[in-house]
């Protein structure tokens, strides 16, 4: 009889999952996993999904201890949105936004760099600038849009050309770890923003976005060693799962 395996509950697997992660944020290499399998990219993807979970069920537990300030991203989503549209743009529409933010360009290719470009501008002028909320139809709606697409196609004729194309492929493979770093630090403190913007969610900062922090990490690492569509996936179902939960009637 063929021996069937189930690392998922397997105290030891996640204990190597973690090893690996820790390996990779401290050292950080920009290729891909050519000894795992499509099923072990899948395992491993999941596997990090409870880890994540865990981490950030402990962190908010312990700030709800001291200080618990209101996530108004959520709550602005939650009044503007039923519970479908909601699941779909804050489970789906908005972590392929944020990957595409985020993640995308951690390996260089000019279509990359320019969508990252393009997505980025339109959300620090968003939430920076505007002050208002990525999904916000309103009459900023168009200019973002369209400033964030001027910014792409600059960014990709620029960027397309050979020999500039070729110093960017220099510069991300000699300071890939320099870029990992800032991708994840950029990710955890731009979410600053779903806070109201005062002295002591400003000083809180670095705790506030601890959970973010990690998930970038997670984020960064799988689509560094697996491939872009496994952070994205690993993306939704925290959005989605933690989405649910707020739909649920607790009253």
């Amino acid at each position: 009889m063929m021996k069937v395996s189930y690392p998922l509950i397997k105290p030891k697997y996640y204990k190597s999952l973690i090893l690996d992660l820790g390996n990779f944020i401290r050292h950080p290499i920009n290729e891909l996993s050519i000894k795992k399998s499509t099923k072990h990219k899948i395992y491993d993807t999941i596997g990090l999904f409870f880890i994540k979970v865990v981490f950030s069920i402990m962190v908010a537990s312990l700030l709800q201890l001291v200080y618990e300030p209101e996530n108004q991203t959520s709550v602005s989503m939650s009044e503007r949105f039923g519970s479908f549209p909601l699941l779909l743009i804050g489970g789906m529409i908005l972590p392929i936004f944020e990957e595409i933010t985020f993640r995308l360009s951690l390996k260089f290719r000019p279509i990359y760099l320019a969508l990252t470009s393009g997505t980025l501008t339109y959300y620090v002028i968003t939430k920076a600038i505007f002050k208002s909320r990525l999904s916000m139809v309103d009459e900023t709606f168009w200019y973002r849009i369209i400033t964030g697409f001027m910014i792409l196609l600059i960014v990709y004729v620029i960027s397309s050309r050979r020999f500039i194309r070729q110093d960017l492929q220099q510069f991300w493979k000699k300071h890939f770890k320099l870029i990992y770093y800032l991708s994840c630090i950029s990710f955890a403190w731009l979410h600053i923003f779903n806070f109201e913007l005062n002295l002591i969610n400003l000083l809180l900062l670095p705790i506030l976005t601890l959970p973010q922090l990690f998930s970038a990490t997670i984020a960064g690492y799988t689509r560094v060693a697996f491939g872009f569509k496994y952070p994205v996936l690993l993306h939704m179902i925290t959005n989605s799962l933690f989405l649910s939960l707020t739909l649920l009637p607790l009253n």
